[in-house]
This record gives structure tokens, sequence and C-alpha cells, in this order.
């Protein structure tokens, strides 16, 4: 059976939508910026893709709001998005032949550390009576599926960044077996918490200006937040709907290094890329474009550039290569939804978003990373990789709507 995406949706600091999301990315335009909040004096990076000015209240009544983090918001309203996208309600997807499956990291590293604050700082010997349901990672699967009555296989992965990667091929291969008839899948993540950030400011692997994928003046990632969900449904089905497609989910590839705990491997990636396609039953000529993990760190970029040319050899030379991380950041657990949703989107409008902030080419990164401006292109193909710490890695190939 063959897997169409026919909704997507997306919260971001670049936009509040999928549309307003894409429109950010080929222009350029990032939501990489100073970071807010009374802890940042006490950071050595001061910038972040942090979502700006969220106003729940918007989306939520207050009881609700009480219950969940900001992940768990972020992950709702993407997903009312995509519903909304496809084209169906509530109706047709209650029950259970719907699965929802999540992707996160931390869950509500937020929640979490102010209920710490209350208790070591402030010494009240108390925390909110909601705190385990708000900091579970879970929260966000579990909440949609109450909105939406979904009473199918709901569940949240959390494989570190490739969380939402596994959380969406894991889908796929739901629906393409005919455990369900649809599934809605991708990944949130909210970590802007003093604790979380003294955290990654530890590992010294965070940027002190910007994300550079790929550039040899690359200083490191810069983290982000957001949500972004996709709908995926047999494709015979969307198409007797009339529905939308943006792209064909073809294949997943999933694999671990079995290397460290934190340095890339250019095995496991590979052993990935090579799964999706024989998963896709897709020759690599095929692929056209890659949206590459590029995170901007100087082990990730060259080691993933590696891997592409190990795996495709000469065709390496012809493949398009982009980072999104350098606009919308790292995301974590929610960074393969996004990079997701802007590879179908890419696939449909026949445009590659770009890698920005590119300055100075790496000989260790011999790729065409379509530096600092959109391209125009229509691909038949393409990958998205999302690479973990703990050398865990998924890969996803869509293939273009015009081959359908």
């Amino acid at each position: 059976m063959r897997v169409a995406v026919t909704g997507v949706g997306a919260l971001t600091p670049m936009g509040a939508t999928a549309p307003e999301f894409w429109n950010a990315l080929i222009e350029g335009r990032s939501g990489i910026a100073p970071l807010e909040g009374w802890w940042t004096p006490n950071l050595r990076f001061p910038n972040g893709s942090q979502m700006r000015g969220w106003d729940p209240s918007q989306h939520f009544d207050i009881r609700t709001i009480d219950l969940l983090d900001p992940f768990a918001q972020f992950a709702t309203v993407a997903g009312r998005e995509a519903l909304s996208d496809a084209g169906l309600s509530v109706a047709d997807v209650k029950g259970p032949r719907t699965a929802i499956l999540t992707g996160c990291c931390g869950g509500g590293q937020g929640s979490e550390d102010i209920q710490f604050q209350e208790l070591y700082e402030k010494k009240t010997g108390r925390v909110h009576p909601m705190t385990i349901p708000r900091i579970m990672s879970n929260a966000a699967a579990s909440y949609l599926s109450m909105e939406l009555g979904v009473s199918g296989p709901v569940y949240s992965v959390s494989t570190a960044c490739a969380s939402s990667g596994h959380a969406i091929g894991q889908g796929f291969w739901m629906v393409r077996s005919g455990i369900v008839d649809r599934a809605i899948v991708g990944g949130s993540e909210a970590l802007f918490s003093f604790g979380f950030l003294k955290a990654w400011e530890a590992m010294r692997v965070v940027s002190q200006e910007t994300c550079r994928p790929f550039s040899k003046d690359r200083k490191g990632l810069i983290l982000g937040e957001g949500s972004a969900m996709l709908v995926l449904e047999p494709l015979d089905v969307a198409k007797a709907r009339g529905a939308r497609i943006y792209a064909e989910l073809a294949g997943a590839g999933m694999s671990a290094d079995a290397h460290h705990i934190t340095q890339p491997s250019v095995d496991g990636p590979a052993l990935a890329m090579r799964a999706a396609l024989a998963d896709a039953s897709m020759a690599l000529e095929e692929i056209g474009y890659v949206n590459a993990h590029g995170t901007g760190t100087l082990a990730n970029d060259s080691t993933e550039c590696r891997a592409i040319h190990c795996l495709f050899g000469e065709h390496a030379k012809r493949l398009a290569v982009s980072s999104t991380k350098s606009m919308h950041g790292h995301a974590l657990g929610a960074a393969g939804a996004l990079e997701a949703v802007a590879t179908v989107l890419a696939l449909r409008e026949g445009i590659l978003p770009p890698t920005m902030n590119y300055s100075t080419p790496d000989p260790e990164c011999d790729v065409d990373v379509i530096p600092n401006a959109a391209r125009k292109a229509q691909v038949g193909a393409a990958l998205s990789n999302s690479f973990a710490f703990g050398g865990l890695n998924a890969v996803l190939c869509f293939r273009s709507p015009a081959s359908l």
C-alpha cells in the first residue's frame, strides 16, 4: 500500500502556520534571535530560535492551559492545522482506525524547571498537582487523542534528535501495513528553560553567534523549539476523496551507530539512508535532494557529508543538500518533523530551501549546500535525515507528487 502526505501543520518561531513557515524558509528568514527570559544574562550563548509572544489563551481555555506544558500546546495546535489542511474532520478520524505518534526529546522541561525551583530554591515543600501530566513526553499525543476522539495506537517516541523522524516512520509503516487507516504524526519541543539551557551550555556545542551548517567557520548549533505535524493516509484513498497530496512517503530507514553516546559515525547514517531507499524500492539516482540533519557542529556536518558520499558515490556530486536548521535552529525532538514538512513542501512547490549563513566552503563538506538562497528545482524524490545523540538514526524517503 502506498502512503500519501495529505496535511501539514507547523507552529514555529518563523511562523504560526505551515504556509508561514514555508514562506520564511524560501525567503531565508530566520527564527534565530536574541533569547528572551530572566535567565539570559547567565548563559554563554545569547541566541536561539524561541517561540516569542506565544499566547496559549488564543487556542485553549484556562483549565487546559493549566494542564498542558507548552510543548503539548504546540503539538495540539500544529495537529489541528494538519487535520484541517488534509480536509478531514474530527468525525473522520475518531475511533480505533487512526494512530497518533509524536516525537519529543525533553517533554515538559519548562514545567519541571519551575517546580524544581519551588522545591530547591524557594523551599515550598510542594509542587503543582499537575506536574506529572505536564512533564510527561506523551502528553502531546495523549491530549490530541482526547481532543480528536482517537482510540487507535497513540504514543510518543523519545530518541533525542531523531524522535519525530522515528515517530513519522512508525506511523507510515502502520498505514502501509493496514494496521490503521490514517496516522497523525510529527513532533514538538519547548526547551527554553534555564536548567535545560545550562545543560546544553555545558556540552560546548551551542554557537555563540548563529548556525552555519557546512560552512568552514561554523561554531555549533542553535537551539530551537516548536512543532510540526503531518497526516498520512493510503494514496488510493487520498486520490479517491480528491485530497491535496503533498508527497508520497515512500520509505523509512532506521539504524543505530553502536559507536558512541555523542560522537557521530559515518556507518550508522549511511545504513539508515540505505534502508530508507530499500524500503521505498528506490534507486540512489532517483534522489535529487537531501534535507540534511546539518546541525552546524564541526563533527556532525563533516560526518554526514562523508556518509552521503559513502552511500551515493558519484551521484553525491549531483545531489542538492541543505540544512533548514540554519533558520529554525535545532528543535531536538521536533527537528525531524519540521524538516519533513520542509521536504514535502519543497517537492510539491519545486523550490529547495537554502542553507543560510553559509560563508566559507569546507573541503570536509563537499556537497552542493544550496547556499543562502532558495533554488527552483523539480526533483523526483528526497531524503530527510535525523541523526541523534546515542547514535540513533531515522531517515524518511519522499516521492514528488508530480510522479503520482
